[in-house]
């Protein structure tokens, strides 16, 4: 991704400083079983920026993170970056009631080929753009997530894809979780072991200690899992995961913690070997789909939304002569994790209105050994940025597939 280091200087750290800051803030509300992604937000949140007025132009820059005038230009470099990621499809979409008449320079500011037109039959234009989402998503999303009403004078949407195959894949068995909220129930786990202790470590937060595993992909995408103390919150953990990210939270590698139980789900071993072996990581985790929808305006002072959607007022009269408010906005997200890879999709609309036996043992080797067997967070990030795509947090895990015969193939292999 061409959008530069986030700690570097430059347009490009700076816009994936803003995009993972409205992440962070969105993660400290995530409640049970989430998955949201602020890289399909923030881009829609830029160009209405770059068309209000008044309070609502000022609020909007205070959520973006970046000045209102920069805003539009911002937007861009964003959505010409996302497209360059390997295994990342990102669109932008406008449409607007035949009756409204745009300004041609807030118009001309969006991508091209971007625009449509809607008129009165509200049926057949909802079949539009519930058709554009799936496309745009391969089936991940099947719908828009706003429906078009008579006030219903623009919809403006993003809509992202992503996946990767993972570089070593996981292999697949039950896990029985003997404590926490999942005892009892027989998981999909997922299970592989490697040489590289550093991809797991732990980091300490005002909350409370969080472990963070990395697991790569194979087109320049990495999905990180994060796991808290059992007192923390899905906020808590997640946000501390951005931080793991961005690298403004120390973490500290697999290979340099000490023996014993060093952070939630991560214990260090030594063992016996029948000859000398390198520190080896074992991974337990568990398959997990995550679906969610957000009501943007739910947390409208998060996203600078509140002005906005005063009816009494026209707030953008730099997108058109025409009084605008908004009317709706909202995300429809969903997350797969499984034994060979990662896929996500996002879709957000605002809508201005009106084992073997015993060997010999000489030697003894180390083993970092890490478990996700109760809730825990998740970040797809593109390694080369470190901009967070799509976040969440899992709480149902996906049960462990009942085979019909021996060597029956699990779902979604």
């Amino acid at each position: 991704m061409r959008v530069g280091h986030p700690t570097g200087g430059g347009a490009g750290g700076e816009v994936v400083r803003a995009v993972n800051g409205l992440t962070a803030r969105w993660a400290a509300t995530a409640r049970d079983g989430t998955v949201f992604s602020a890289a399909g937000v923030w881009p829609l949140l830029a160009f209405l920026a770059d068309g209000a007025a008044g309070p609502a132009r000022a609020e909007l820059a205070g959520a973006l993170g970046v000045p209102a005038e920069q805003a539009a230009g911002t937007a861009r470099e964003l959505l010409t970056a996302l497209r360059s990621v390997s295994g990342l499809d990102a669109a932008l979409g406008l449409w607007t009631h035949h009756g409204l008449t745009l300004r041609e320079q807030w118009r001309a500011g969006l991508p091209a080929g971007t625009h449509g037109v809607f008129g009165d039959d509200l049926v057949t234009a909802q079949e539009r753009l519930d058709a554009w989402a799936a496309e745009r998503t391969g089936g991940l999303v099947e719908r828009m997530p706003v429906t078009l009403d008579r006030e219903a004078r623009m919809v403006l949407a993003s809509a992202l894809a992503l996946g990767t195959t993972w570089r070593q894949p996981f292999k697949e068995l039950p896990l029985r979780p003997d404590s926490g909220p999942w005892q009892g129930r027989t998981l999909r786990g997922l299970y592989r072991r490697s040489v590289r202790p550093d991809r797991v470590g732990v980091t300490g937060t005002p909350d409370g200690f969080v472990t963070a595993l990395t697991v790569p992909g194979d087109n320049g995408m990495d999905v990180h899992l994060v796991l808290g103390e059992e007192r923390m919150t899905p906020g808590q953990v997640l946000t501390a995961g951005v931080g793991v990210v961005e690298r403004t939270l120390p973490l500290t590698g697999g290979g340099l913690l000490p023996h014993g139980h060093v952070g939630p789900g991560l214990h260090v071993e030594q063992q016996p070997a029948v000859e000398p072996e390198p520190t080896t990581l074992d991974v337990r985790t568990v398959a997990y789909e995550v679906r969610a929808d957000h009501d943007l305006l739910a947390l409208a002072g998060l996203f600078g939304l509140t002005a906005v959607t005063d009816p009494r007022h026209g707030h953008f009269p730099g997108i058109s002569a025409f009084p605008l408010a908004l009317g709706a906005g909202r995300q429809s997200a969903l997350a797969q994790f499984g034994p060979l890879g990662f896929r996500a999709a996002a879709v957000t609309a605002v809508m201005p209105v009106a084992g073997s036996g015993p060997p010999r043992y000489r030697y003894e080797t180390t083993a970092v050994r890490v478990s996700f067997d109760r809730p825990f967070g998740f970040l797809a990030v593109d390694r080369a940025s470190r901009l967070v795509l799509v976040a969440g947090w899992v709480t149902d895990p996906a049960p462990y597939p009942v085979r019909a015969f021996p060597g029956a193939v699990p779902p979604g292999r």
